[in-house]
């Protein structure tokens, strides 16, 4: 395989050109994706009801020379998905190339950054910044235990621009309170990569049955979440580090906190007059002048 999509981008990718057939076994993976294609091939075929050879044709088409290397790159992604950040430094430290982390560090940012936005579907954000700009909806925000700086960055931005938007604290177990003002057609953006949280899985499930839109950021390997959400954004994170890289995921949210503004501004201008008169009144800032 030349590049490094993941099997899931592969089969959304191909969908036009898959047999029905081969439809339905691509959206049997992707319901429970990737463990769902980790049986044997005989095995997926059949939970899929499609025939052993058009599970070997769906696999060629993605790019594979047969069902076990595909099958292989699932299992890479599973390993990725549950990697901790000893694991991930490990997995670095072995093929460090030479030169010094800044350069390397660098490199691999800006190739995040590049992928990430290649795949960016235009509409999807388009309406993702309709969906936020629209007074009607109130908005609810939620990360999680390494994304909460991301939740934290947005809610302070989204606070500014428009009234009505709620930071939903998801390390307290208070959490089911704020279920309790949720209502159709309100907004909940959340934040959850690589290791998954359960209890954030579990905030969107009720989320949705209460009728919300859901705006998921997540990373290549997709949060369970994205079966609930309305729109989702991947981000690629690996950097040669412990830890995950925030960097793309944090463009797209600058983007469209910038986009949302520019949509609202005509109510957003009056907001942050006020909010400077505040802070005049309270000295919050120096003033050199």
């Amino acid at each position: 395989m030349v590049d490094n999509k993941t099997v899931a981008e592969r089969l959304r990718s191909s969908s036009d050109r898959l047999t029905r057939a081969e439809r339905q076994l691509s959206d049997l993976i992707l319901e429970n994706y990737p463990v769902s294609g980790l049986g044997t091939i005989t095995t997926v075929a059949k939970a899929a009801q499609v025939s052993t050879p058009t599970a070997a044709r769906m696999v060629q088409k993605l790019g594979y020379k047969g069902f076990p290397e595909f099958q292989a790159a699932l299992r890479r992604e599973l390993d990725a998905k549950i990697s901790g950040p000893i694991a991930k430094h490990d997995k670095w430290s072995e093929r460090a190339p030479e030169g010094h982390i800044l350069n390397r560090f660098a490199e691999a940012v800006s190739s995040n950054i590049r992928q990430t936005l290649a795949q960016i579907d235009a509409e999807d954000f388009d309406q993702s910044c309709a969906f936020l700009a629209d007074p009607e909806r109130a908005i609810y925000i939620v990360g999680g235990r390494v994304t909460r700086s991301l939740a934290d960055y947005f809610f302070l931005h989204m606070q500014l621009i428009r009234p009505n938007v709620t930071h939903i604290q998801s390390i307290s177990n208070a959490w089911p309170h704020y279920l309790l003002d949720i209502k159709k057609g309100d907004v909940l953006v959340v934040f959850d990569v690589r290791r998954y949280e359960n209890s954030t899985l579990k905030l969107a499930e009720m989320v949705h049955e209460a009728g919300a839109e859901i705006i998921l950021f997540t990373d290549q390997w997709r949060s369970p979440v994205d079966r609930f959400a309305s729109r989702t954004f991947l981000s690629r994170i690996v950097a040669p580090s412990a830890w995950d890289s925030l960097v793309a995921p944090m463009i797209l949210l600058e983007t469209m906190i910038a986009e949302v503004q520019e949509k609202t501004w005509g109510e957003t201008r009056p907001r942050l007059e006020a909010l400077e008169k505040i802070f005049d009144r309270t000295r919050f800032f120096r003033k050199f002048t």
